[in-house]
């Protein structure tokens, strides 16, 4: 029997604080009419001091976990993706699996920053599909906050904290169709945070650092490719496609995607307007949101999308 892979369940969690580009404009040479002009975002979620990416990823898992109709116990596969994990060993997926009382199921973190949960989906997905894990965890959590320099203000004003988690249950029916992932370290220096701790000490400048226009042009070749390439593997026309929910990064990199897509913005899940970018949690955030108002139906193909820093990129087709 052939084994297939399904979303049973999605989950999100943003922090309490809100952040505006009104907010903004008190500290940072910026204004709202600027930052929302070129990059489509109103405002963005802060974590609380104290608050790691382990704990909105326990909120977003436990919420996924509810809406599949599972109980912790009932994962034997937890991946989180995260730029910002909670210390540097162990992974800040071990962290949440103690968090939920899971014992013994692997677990592990996946960095490819901003194409992270598209990555870890893809793994769990071939993971699910071998027959040797029943149903998986996918997490994609990060507090961007604390790696930002709050002075810069071509980049802070572009991030945002939060967590979307989805159950990936092994199915007899089709789910994640396809999907293709990519990478070209050749650009790791256009998007980057180079700091690293050594001996007790900060080393490099650990504050996230971009070449804005070098990443916007690299981003909309790449995204509009591997979207033509992960439907052509799945023998689907891009007519076929109903929802496209892309990395939440700038409205202007969407609106590019889209329309190489042939797709109008009506069929594009966006929300980087409210969450800004959240790095590897802005799919699964997006895709919570998409599910749980029902605008996505049962049987229709959703493509999800990814691209960051590395640089990476990649893309998941499926059938809700």
């Amino acid at each position: 029997m052939t084994v297939y892979s399904r979303i049973t369940g999605t989950g999100s969690y943003l922090p309490e604080k809100v952040l505006t580009n009104r907010d903004l404009e008190q500290f940072v040479d910026t204004s709202d009419e600027w930052i929302f002009s070129r990059t489509g975002i109103r405002q963005r979620h802060i974590a609380a001091d104290g608050e790691n990416t382990s704990d909105l990823a326990l909120v977003a898992s436990r919420r996924a976990l509810e809406a599949a109709g599972l109980e912790p116990k009932d994962i034997d596969l937890l991946i989180v993706a995260t730029t910002t994990a909670d210390m540097v060993f162990p992974s800040t997926a071990c962290l949440l699996q103690a968090k939920l009382g899971i014992a013994n199921c692997p677990a592990f973190d996946m960095q490819a920053v901003c194409s992270g949960f598209v990555y870890a989906l893809s793994t769990a997905d071939h993971l699910v599909k071998s027959g040797q894990y029943r149903h998986a965890l996918i997490v994609g959590a990060e507090v961007y906050s604390r790696i930002l320099d709050w002075k810069d203000r071509g980049t802070c004003v572009l991030f945002g904290d939060g967590a979307g988690a989805v159950v990936l249950s092994r199915s007899k029916h089709p789910g994640i169709l396809a999907s293709r992932l990519h990478a070209d370290g050749r650009y790791a220096h256009i998007l980057s945070v180079p700091g690293s701790v050594s001996r007790g000490e900060v080393c490099g400048r650990p504050l996230l650092q971009m070449e804005g226009n070098a990443v916007f042009k690299l981003a909309v070749k790449v995204l509009g490719e591997v979207a033509h390439e992960t439907l052509a593997a799945a023998g689907l026309a891009k007519s076929e496609l109903d929802w496209l929910i892309p990395h939440q990064a700038n409205i202007r990199i969407i609106q590019a995607t889209a329309k190489k897509l042939g797709l109008s913005m009506e069929r594009v899940i966006a929300t980087v307007d409210r969450h800004a970018n959240t790095s590897a949690a802005s799919v699964p955030l997006a895709l919570d949101e998409a599910a749980r108002d029902g605008r996505i139906k049962p049987g229709q193909h959703v493509m999800l999308e990814g691209v960051g820093g590395g640089f990476t990129w990649g893309a998941v087709l499926l059938r809700w």
